[in-house]
């Protein structure tokens, strides 16, 4: 029997009926492995008709004995790569994007997998989940569109900082996450050069060092077996932190950061890192 740690939460993977689910599931799976977690899947069988009564079509029931049946496909796929993580499938009705919102309440972390759709589609297909649930998730959210890459020795985490509440959030996780890896971690700031200088660069670059610093401050005493190295990069944000992380286990930022307004739940770095990176991109949100 698994043994979990008091108040642990499980993680959550959302499982796509009709697209593979290999991926972002063997993600899932390792981290749940990594981290002494329960590992909950949950597949969402979105209603045909209004959501005030049982649809009990013989179409709704195919689609949900379809979905029982990848499901249970799905658990005993996790069993044979990982026997002592305990695994669970829900089988829930209702649309995809508010069943996982609702299953991130009180997970430790929703895992989904990535289309690589266009950030048109990612925000009008009727399928796209990336977006609206990275924004809503009061928890990390891990998108899997790329594997990680695991050949690349030594291994290691960038994690995005610009000395926001939510960078400094993401940060603690990605030591957290590179402890649990035994990986290494680049902490990185972008300065993106402005179109009118009212300070010399080097002033500039100064200060980013400064602010880097202090967003790590005691974080390497409490992982003191994580190397990290800090990084000032100049350029955009996006490309920058892109190409940081090009032969990275995964990429670390803040759901949003200094240049989000006001009633945006996500940033545009993390817009555009979910379509630019080539490794899971991992969002933390500031509580």
């Amino acid at each position: 029997m698994t043994v979990h740690p008091a108040g642990s939460r499980d993680i959550v993977v959302g499982i796509d009926p009709e697209k593979d689910w290999h991926l972002a599931l063997a993600w899932a799976a390792d981290e749940a492995q990594r981290r002494r977690l329960p590992l909950r899947l949950v597949l969402a069988v979105p209603p045909r008709h209004d959501t005030r009564h049982v649809d009990d079509t013989p179409d709704q029931t195919a689609l949900r004995q379809a979905g029982s049946d990848r499901l249970e496909q799905a658990c005993n796929w996790v069993r044979d790569r990982h026997p002592e993580v305990s695994v669970s499938g829900d089988l829930l009705g209702g649309l995809p994007t508010h069943v996982l919102g609702g299953a991130a309440r009180e997970a430790r972390m929703i895992v989904l997998g990535s289309r690589h759709l266009s950030r048109t589609a990612e925000y009008f297909s009727a399928g796209s989940l990336v977006v609206p649930v990275t924004a809503q998730a009061h928890c990390p959210v891990a998108v899997v569109g790329d594997a990680e890459h695991i050949s690349q020795q030594p291994p290691y985490i960038v994690a995005g900082s610009d000395g926001s509440a939510s960078a400094t959030a993401a940060l603690t996780f990605a030591f957290d996450e590179a402890d649990l890896r035994g990986a290494a971690l680049r902490a990185v700031c972008v300065w993106q050069r402005p179109r009118i200088m009212l300070d010399d660069e080097e002033v500039a670059l100064r200060a980013q060092r400064t602010l880097l610093s202090e967003a790590t401050a005691g974080l390497p005493e409490k992982y003191p077996g994580v190397h990290v190295t800090h990084e000032v990069l100049t350029g955009h944000p996006v490309e920058e932190l892109a190409r940081a992380a090009e032969h990275a286990l995964a990429v670390v930022v803040g759901r949003r950061g200094r240049g989000g307004y006001t009633g945006m739940r996500i940033g545009s770095v993390v817009h555009g890192l979910l379509h630019r990176a080539h490794c899971p991109v991992i969002t933390v949100p500031t509580d």
